[in-house]
């Protein structure tokens, strides 16, 4: 027979009782019925309610001062549980019992096993008389309860306000995370993507902008591209992007002691193409051999174009780490090698190019003049303009960090979504702008 403990210790029923097996008598069966119903009944609340003892200060009082009445009534359970398996032990060994259930063996097991039950039984309800009755027992001893009433009162209460602190501390970092249930934009496109609506993307870049998971980073780049698509069609916005763009490629170029005739030539030719709007079609072409699945800044500007030249810069060929690293060449001609790599580089793509003069080769011209620098100010040992490169990267990150970022931006409707991006967006480029002020008046002085 497995007996059932309870988690103080306490014997509660034989496990049998508890699930109910078929093994007995009536009358034996009866006995033990009693015996799990009269005994769990009359259990003190402390042992089958231990989550109340968390909360309850009581608690220790009561365990302390040992209440006549609560422990009368624990040690009369005992009592009555005794009696009912002694009741149930002479059920199963009389023969006026009836026929039994169980064959031979197990019924002389089951009775071994029940008479060790009881025995066992009178052993606990010694000791309990022992430890709760008897007067030389050391909870009668008033000094020692008061102490050990004193000494639990002050753990519980301890841990009761440990706990309310760490709730109040918790309740400090509830605005980092943001009950996305109340984001309609959000869950619209959360909706749209589990319903099996398709979100095509280029590549994913979910941990580069700290989206806890795939289908998070998914879903807000729809509510991007849909903030974007609303942004640019006021042309203020648009105006203000190619103004921005032109001032501080313009200004890396100045820093880095170079002219910047050819790429305010290339970059005003890319503008003129962007705005007649039948070159959309065969862009729209263009960029999707590219791999480019929407025709958005975010798609567009800054996973296809910026991000993978900054991925090409970590991964530069074998034959530019070559020239930048050997120290028996001057930095100028190191510079001067890069430069003609990089451009023997695009001149190899041009080739291969489907439309001569579509939206991939003015970017390719754009490239021409910016791509040499940014390579020697990442790769090369000139430190100042490093610092400005790296500046530059990360400020396009952190911006792209923003954008998929509930704490930053307002994913509830595509208006405030819009609001809150173009705000980053000029956050950033006014921390660029200051910076190369900034290092130019340095250089200047």
């Amino acid at each position: 027979m497995v007996l059932l403990w309870s988690k103080s210790g306490g014997l509660v029923a034989p496990v049998g009782i508890v699930l109910g097996t078929p093994v007995l008598g009536h009358a034996a069966t009866e006995a033990l019925r009693m015996t799990g119903a009269g005994f769990r009944a009359s259990l003190p609340i402390g042992r089958t309610g231990r989550a109340n003892q968390v909360h309850d200060v009581t608690a220790p009082r009561r365990a302390c001062a040992l209440s006549t009445s609560g422990h009368g009534r624990s040690m009369e359970a005992l009592e009555t549980a005794i009696n009912y398996w002694d009741d149930a032990l002479a059920a199963y060994t009389s023969v006026s019992a009836g026929p039994l259930a169980v064959t031979t063996g197990d019924e002389a097991q089951f009775c071994e096993d029940l008479q060790r039950l009881v025995d066992q039984a009178y052993e606990l309800q010694e000791q309990c008389e022992l430890l709760f009755l008897d007067q030389r027992s050391v909870l009668f001893r008033t000094d020692s309860s008061n102490r050990m009433y004193s000494e639990l009162h002050s753990a519980v209460t301890s841990s009761a306000e440990s706990f309310v602190a760490d709730l109040r501390e918790f309740e400090e970092f509830a605005e980092f995370f943001p009950d996305v249930e109340n984001l309609p934009l959000y869950q619209a496109a959360k909706a749209h993507f589990e319903s099996g609506g398709a979100i095509p993307y280029r590549t994913l870049r979910t941990e580069m902008v700290r989206c806890s998971s795939d289908v998070e980073f998914i879903c807000k780049l729809h509510c991007i591209r849909l903030a974007l698509t609303a942004m640019f069609r006021e042309k203020a916005n648009w105006q203000w992007l190619a103004d921005t763009g032109r001032q501080i490629l313009t200004d890396i170029l100045i820093y880095g002691d170079k002219d910047p005739k050819d790429l305010l030539i290339a970059y005003e030719d890319m503008l003129s193409f962007l705005q007649n709007e039948d070159n959309w079609p065969q862009m729209e072409q263009e960029l999707s051999l590219k791999g480019v699945k929407a025709m958005t800044m975010y798609d567009i500007l800054l996973d296809y174009i910026i991000m993978d030249a900054f991925d090409d810069l970590d991964m530069p060929p074998s034959s530019v780490t070559a020239v930048v690293q050997n120290r028996w060449l001057s930095n100028g001609f190191k510079e001067t090698a890069l430069t003609t790599a990089v451009w023997s580089l695009f001149k190899a793509k041009r080739r291969m190019l489907r439309f001569a003069d579509g939206f991939i080769s003015h970017f390719y011209a754009i490239s021409e003049q910016i791509s040499p620098m940014m390579a020697w100010g990442f790769l090369g040992p000139d430190e100042g303009l490093k610092d400005i490169c790296h500046f530059f990267r990360d400020q396009v990150t952190g911006l792209l960090v923003d954008m998929f970022s509930f704490q930053k931006c307002r994913y509830s409707t595509v208006p405030e979504l819009s609001q809150d991006i173009l705000q980053l967006m000029k956050n950033r480029a006014d921390g660029i702008g200051h910076k190369l002020k900034t290092n130019l008046c340095d250089v200047v002085q």
